[in-house]
């Protein structure tokens, strides 16, 4: 099977067609889908009616399943999250901070699958950064202050108690499940060869590093709000337009992510599964 790609023009990202996702794969077709993943970061499958079962499959041929605390599945499923929105809701929108699902593992998902069910009409795009990008273009003088360091990572700002999604978030349609394990840390090396391509790249964001290993909150806030700025750059970046019955595969090891708004007033639902760790 051949599967055509057409990259998005943007920083990363792609969309990819001639491959019918409700119907188990051949390995071949599987390797050319992870390699043209491992290229554009970012694939987009446009008209897949694809079921749970579906989505299950697809994700178990790049990696098994991650672990994905916080956030309970939907019912009859132990690996499918529901993203969604309600219409009429207010409470603010979740993930909107560029963030690499899961940072703040010892062992962080390799990908991401997100799939679109109810896509409103208007707003919703999901943006990608490309961190290659980002660290191949980065001043020496700021990479120098990261080189060799280690970050820490936390959901503490999210999903503890006293986080965002915590105790006093009300009236949220997705099911989260705040906690004290959320207070736990776990160091990443900003700067890590890609487990597949080799590629060097920064990992990790503000959206879940709260310190640096080694330097006092002093020196290392204003040094993590620096690279913040500099990782979500225009230049690096590629904004996802949804449509329905949309897959999309994103490398957590390549790109930090977003969701935006924009859809007040529309019901939004999304199924996600995580890709487990590559072990090589």
């Amino acid at each position: 099977m051949t599967i055509h790609i057409t990259p998005s023009g943007q920083a990363c990202g792609a969309r990819a067609s001639g491959v019918d996702l409700t119907q188990p794969l051949d390995p071949a077709t599987v390797a050319e889908i992870r390699a043209s993943w491992l290229d554009h970061h970012v694939l987009a499958f446009p008209d897949q009616a694809m079921s749970d079962d579906d989505l299950e499959r697809f994700t178990g041929y790049f990696g098994g399943f991650g672990d994905d605390p916080f956030i309970a599945p939907i019912p009859g499923r132990s690996h499918v999250i529901a993203v969604k929105r309600r219409a009429d809701e207010t409470s603010p929108l979740f993930a909107e901070n560029w963030h690499s699902d899961w940072s703040f593992q010892a062992r962080p998902p390799a990908g991401t699958c997100l799939f679109g069910i109810t896509i409103p009409p208007v707003g919703g795009n999901t943006d990608f950064s490309n961190q290659h990008a980002a660290l191949g273009a980065m001043p020496p003088e700021l990479r120098a202050k990261i080189e060799g360091r280690n970050a820490i990572h936390s959901a503490r700002g999210g999903y503890a108690p006293t986080g965002m999604y915590g105790a006093n978030d009300k009236g949220r349609s997705m099911d989260i499940k705040s906690g004290e394990a959320a207070l736990a840390t776990q160091t990443h090396p900003f700067l890590r060869q890609h487990p597949e391509t080799g590629r060097e790249g920064l990992f990790g964001c503000a959206g879940y590093i709260i310190g640096i290993e080694g330097m006092a909150d002093e020196e290392a806030l204003p040094l993590l709000y620096e690279l913040l700025q500099w990782q979500g750059r225009e230049e690096f970046r590629y904004s996802h337009a949804w449509e329905p019955n949309m897959l999309i595969m994103w490398d957590n090891r390549s790109v930090l992510h977003r969701a935006t708004g924009g859809y007040d007033g529309h019901d939004r639902l999304l199924h996600r599964t995580t890709i487990a760790a590559w072990d090589g």
